[in-house]
């Protein structure tokens, strides 16, 4: 139903990022108090946000048992000792590639979902969006809601005014100092480097870090906000070679609502088009980015969809179907601006409604998440999941010992006086458990070879070693060949670690030198 004054407040607003201003090259800041929203999308938001927020700052808390002899923190960035601890899993520094493999799927990951709902990632799980929706929360429980958050703004400097923001710049420093602290508690055993910090008795750069941290999180989160995102982040200038005309995004459909009104009943009185849009700038409160949608898309729009719930909002207490503002393809938004404009060159909003029930016709395309699964989107997940599929079979093959074998270059053979020649080979022997471990050390391939290992004195095929646990051995060895049986030539034989059951194994390829014979 149509009225003069429709049943949803009007708000005069002008967006901060409006192209009009963006046209001006050095146009100061204006400050962005976006209201709060209601709706499936801010409800995801939140829990988006606690879910980000509880991983951050519980996770350096949570124990994991790995024995005596290995530390009992879930996930540890353990410098000193070079290793990464992520539960069962334990990265050493050859095995960087771990962390490579994780970084391209983080890259795909962002692709695939970038060209499947536009930068979902941004409005939703990035940090800067995450910490500036929680500094939000602060500023609203102590200053109130956007309008009073502008009064305030306004007003001259007076009690109220001075320990309301003081409040909120203390809390805001806080949440920095935490966020600062849960950071360093990723590279050190948690608790006792809290009772370090606490007793000012923490390494330096555990304090240089919090203040770094706590400095950056607070002039981000709670001073520049949407700049972050506008200037300072690449993202949405290279998101537009992630997006296609089948990508989702948010979109102002104004094949329905043009042409806007406030006072529909009068408009139509006088003969002319009304579309749905009643141009109430509620999308337009709501935007953290200081945008107005209807613009059209934009750099700074990072697919928050608070937008959304707001139009929908609207539209519910107009009686008006929900979807003025939606998830839309390129391809479906043409599709309906081709049917809305017929063979004119304006929006006819009577050609998209049924002239009986009043509401939008069948030929209209609404969002269609099937959109999402095509080729392109096709490949990003099959090359997602093969790279991790690799990384898992990897890590389940992977032996938790690992030995290297360096030839002697200088000399390259020792003629010993029975004849028989004598090769000397620096070993390093790697044990990936976090228990010690009894194993044996064998060479294969090289008839009547005799191997003398570190403290050993007697000549054998196998020597058995102690392994420290999560420690490296490094050993001198020396294979020797009876005149007998010395090979003509170089050759190759195999240097291998087994543990004593003969489970677990490692092996790796040397050459055995001689003489050569002219």
């Amino acid at each position: 139903m149509l009225a003069d004054q429709p049943t949803s407040p009007l708000y005069d607003v002008e967006p901060v990022n409006s192209k009009k201003r963006r046209e001006q090259l050095y146009e100061p800041r204006k400050k962005i108090f976006p209201k709060r929203a209601n709706g499936r999308f801010r409800k995801f938001k939140w829990l988006v946000m606690l879910i980000t927020l509880a991983i951050y700052y519980i996770t350096p808390w949570i124990r994991w048992d790995r024995g005596p002899f290995a530390p009992d923190q879930a996930v540890l960035v353990d410098l000193a000792n070079r290793r990464f601890y992520f539960f069962f899993i334990e990265i050493w520094p050859q095995e960087f590639y771990y962390v490579a493999g994780l970084l391209v799927m983080a890259g795909i990951g962002l692709f695939l979902v970038t060209s499947t709902v536009g930068r979902a990632w941004c409005g939703y799980a990035c940090p800067q969006t995450v910490w500036v929706d929680l500094f939000l929360v602060v500023e609203r429980a102590i200053e109130g809601e956007r309008n009073n958050r502008i009064k305030l703004d306004a007003a001259p400097w007076s009690f109220d005014k001075l320990w309301k923001r003081v409040s909120k710049h203390t809390i805001w420093l806080l949440i920095g100092v935490g966020t600062g602290g849960a950071w360093i508690f990723y590279f050190a055993d948690a608790p006792s480097l809290l009772q370090s910090v606490a007793t000012l008795q923490a390494p330096a750069v555990a304090y240089i870090t919090i203040a770094i941290l706590t400095a950056t999180t607070y002039t981000f989160g709670g001073l520049m906000r949407e700049q972050v995102c506008t200037y300072m982040c690449p993202w949405p200038r290279i998101q537009g070679a992630m997006l296609d005309e089948h990508s989702l995004t948010v979109t102002y459909n104004d094949w329905r609502g043009e042409p806007r009104s406030r006072h529909a009943k009068k408009a139509i009185a006088e003969n002319k088009s009304v579309g749905d849009c009643v141009d109430c700038n509620a999308c337009v409160v709501v935007c953290p980015m200081g945008i107005d949608i209807r613009d059209g898309q934009q750099l700074e729009c990072i697919t928050c969809a608070l937008c959304i719930d707001a139009c929908d909002d609207v539209m519910t207490r107009l009686g008006k179907e929900q979807g003025l503002i939606s998830y839309a393809t390129l391809k479906d938004y043409n599709a309906n601006m081709a049917l809305a404009m017929g063979t004119g060159q304006v929006v006819q909003p009577a050609r998209i409604r049924d002239k009986l029930s009043g509401k939008l016709v069948d030929a209209i395309k609404l969002t269609d998440w099937r959109s999402i699964v095509r080729p392109r989107t096709v490949v990003y997940f099959i090359g997602w999941t093969a790279i991790g599929l690799a990384m898992v079979t990897a890590l389940a093959l992977r032996s938790p010992l690992s030995i290297n074998v360096l030839h002697d270059r200088n000399p390259q053979y020792v003629q010993m006086r029975d004849g028989s020649i004598s090769n000397g080979y620096d070993i390093k022997i790697l044990n990936m458990t976090p228990e010690p471990r009894t194993v044996m050390l064998r060479i294969e391939g090289l008839e009547g070879a005799t191997l003398t290992a570190g403290d050993q004195t007697a000549s054998a095929t196998a020597i058995e070693l102690q392994l420290a646990p999560d420690k490296v051995m490094s050993l001198r060895a020396f294979v020797q060949v009876p005149a007998e049986f010395l090979p003509t030539s170089q050759t190759r034989f195999i240097v291998g670690v087994a543990s004593t059951d003969g489970a677990v194994r490692s092996e790796t390829e040397t050459t055995f030198d001689v003489p050569e014979h002219k």
